[in-house]
């Protein structure tokens, strides 16, 4: 049974060693902020940190978090970085559906922290594999350069 540091807690969990870490967070340890959206790491909506990396959580084995710290959604405003975003997401309302944006703040925390300040470029290449169905991807630009400012 293997033991994951999820969003700061040691959680003991009843699967193989080759769930993906998305099944375990979701049916497993209840977490439903990542959610599924294609299953082979292309849409970027079960985006989640592994010891602060965004990974795709639906092609990552629990296996690969061993000793490692995964956070989610639902922690990811406990950091000052994902407060800055997650605050920049709801002034401007960022949001439509909402189905891909945990996924999207998630990528947009760990561009910040990895760059403070990011140009068009860095935001074009950090953000490119999360997928917006909506087209919000000119707010998401807007709320990253407000979260930097921040």
């Amino acid at each position: 049974m293997p033991t994951l540091n999820i969003n700061g807690t040691d959680t003991a969990l009843d699967v193989p060693d080759d769930m993906p870490i998305l099944w375990a967070l979701r049916d497993v340890a209840g977490l439903t902020g990542t959610k599924f959206g294609c299953g082979v790491a292309l849409c970027g909506a079960c985006t989640v940190h592994l010891d602060g990396q965004p990974i795709r959580s639906c092609v990552t084995p629990v296996s690969a978090a061993a000793g490692k710290k995964i956070v989610t959604i639902e922690a990811v405003g406990q950091d000052s970085v994902g407060a800055k975003v997650q605050d920049a997401w709801r002034q401007i309302d960022v949001v439509q559906c909402g189905y891909c944006q945990s996924g999207q703040i998630m990528a947009a925390t760990a561009l910040l922290r990895a760059t403070p300040k990011p140009s068009d470029a860095d935001i074009d290449n950090a953000m490119a594999g999360n997928i917006c169905r909506c087209g919000t991807y000119g707010r998401i630009r807007a709320a990253i350069k407000i979260a930097a400012a921040k």
